[in-house]
């Protein structure tokens, strides 16, 4: 690691002042805060009340909180110890509303502890396929982290709300405007410009937007009704856990796709934290697929949404090259203290979506980019071309062609659900088949 200090604002395992780790935390904040629109569209889908949906969010926040330093802060037994925070699951949200809709909230708690202990049971497994992850795919994997969070930065980006929003031009302006500003002072700044330039984007966006946009100064109107403090309300609807065994396999299926998705994020946290690595270590990992699986059936124990590691997180640390372990702590104390402070949620919450968007196409590019430089580090060959590229093309037409896949048997939907797991999967199989006649002939030349 030493030989690669000077590369970092902040290894992995530095301590950042007081001042400088609070910042950073908050910086992390900003972007685990976006996430938090699930919650709020759940309770929206159900129509539950205001009550309800503040609730719901606390828990979820209260487990992504306490996911985030599990994940991060080092215990001998379980979590990465990686900047990698928690943030609530995508991957889980049509799932949990299915189960919502079927049991109401108890079979929704139930099945997503469901889920938790199926990825716990996963993780010591990772540990037997260090032979299956050559550099080339470690590197596609990395990659795939960026790529996974297209659909939602771009979006975003545009403003749109709704599928079938009309995209205004203003919206764009904003977006941009926030992209270069975050872009520009991490190339040209340094020091702490370099360090908070996610920080400077947002709150440079949010200002523009406020000043041309009167839209959202009437968002923020709505922020008075909302109490400055408050305990997490146990309504009617929290009481209680129950199972459905007719839903267990659709949650298993989704466990292993966000089991997939974490291995890939903790690989790519690793990859930035840890560059003099020549092979992936995975003790950490599948410490870190642990932590995420605990972290997962403590949302669905405490009443909130799903929770999963944050690609866009990992993306920013790699960025900014701020990569100590203590932000995500951080984070995760600061996220938990949030919790039962309403009125600052609702207002995180209304940061305008062209600069969410801004700051997810920011932490994606680099993720991008840090993967592709991985894969083609190493001498390539066709065999790696056909592994990747084939690989590449299944796992993204999952986002290309979603309707598609909703018609396919119920085995293929199994593994071809989002471009991350799906380039995995692909990618390890065709590996292995390709290159089976060296392994045979290696074979043959032991005996």
């Amino acid at each position: 690691m030493a030989k690669h200090a000077e590369q970092y604002e902040y290894s992995v395992n530095q301590v950042p002042p007081a001042g400088h780790l609070l910042i950073s935390s908050i910086q992390h904040v900003l972007i685990m805060v976006i996430a938090l629109v699930l919650p709020i569209l759940f309770a929206s889908q159900i129509n539950g009340s205001a009550e309800f949906a503040a609730t719901l969010i606390a828990f979820s926040m209260l487990a992504a909180g306490l996911g985030s330093i599990i994940q991060s802060v080092g215990l001998p037994f379980i979590g990465s110890g990686y900047l990698c925070p928690n943030v609530c699951g995508p991957s889980y949200f049509s799932l949990s509303l299915s189960a919502a809709w079927v049991g109401g909230l108890p079979l929704m708690r139930g099945m997503i502890i469901i889920a938790g202990l199926v990825e716990m049971a996963i993780a010591p497994i990772i540990q037997k396929l260090k032979a299956v992850f050559p550099t080339f795919i470690v590197g596609l994997v990395v990659a795939m982290v960026g790529v996974s969070i297209i659909s939602q930065s771009v979006t975003s980006f545009f403003g749109l709300v709704f599928r079938g929003d009309a995209i205004k031009s203003i919206d764009i302006f904003v977006g941009m405007f926030s992209l270069l500003v975050i872009v520009l002072a991490n190339l040209w700044g340094k020091g702490i410009v370099k360090m908070y330039c996610l920080l400077l984007g947002i709150l440079s966006g949010w200002i523009l937007a406020l000043i041309l946009i009167p839209e959202y100064w009437h968002n923020l109107a709505v922020v008075k009704d909302f109490p400055v403090f408050a305990l997490p309300t146990m309504g009617p609807e929290f009481k209680g856990i129950t199972f459905n065994y007719k839903m267990i396999i659709p949650f298993v299926v989704i466990a292993v796709s966000g089991s997939l998705k974490s291995f890939g994020n903790l690989l790519a946290a690793q990859k930035i934290s840890e560059p003099e690595l020549k092979q992936p270590n995975f003790v950490p990992i599948r410490k870190g697929l642990l932590a995420d699986g605990f972290s997962t059936a403590l949302a669905g124990l405490l009443g909130g949404m799903a929770v999963d590691t944050s690609s866009s997180n990992i993306g920013l640390a790699g960025a900014t090259k701020v990569l100590s372990r203590w932000i995500s702590v951080g984070a995760g104390v600061v996220f938990v203290i949030l919790a039962f402070f309403p009125k600052l949620i609702a207002v995180l919450s209304m940061m305008p979506k062209p600069v969410m968007g801004a700051s997810l196409i920011f932490a994606g590019s680099f993720m991008i980019c840090t993967g592709l430089a991985e894969m083609f580090s190493e001498g390539w060959n066709p065999r790696k071309t056909f592994v990747a590229g084939i690989s590449l093309f299944f796992g993204l037409s999952t986002a290309f062609l979603p309707s598609l896949y909703a018609r396919a048997p119920h085995f293929i939907q199994t593994f071809f659900t989002d471009p991350l797991p799906t380039t995995t999967i692909v990618a390890v199989v065709l590996n292995q088949i390709f290159n089976l006649d060296i392994v045979l002939g290696n074979l043959k030349k032991k005996k």
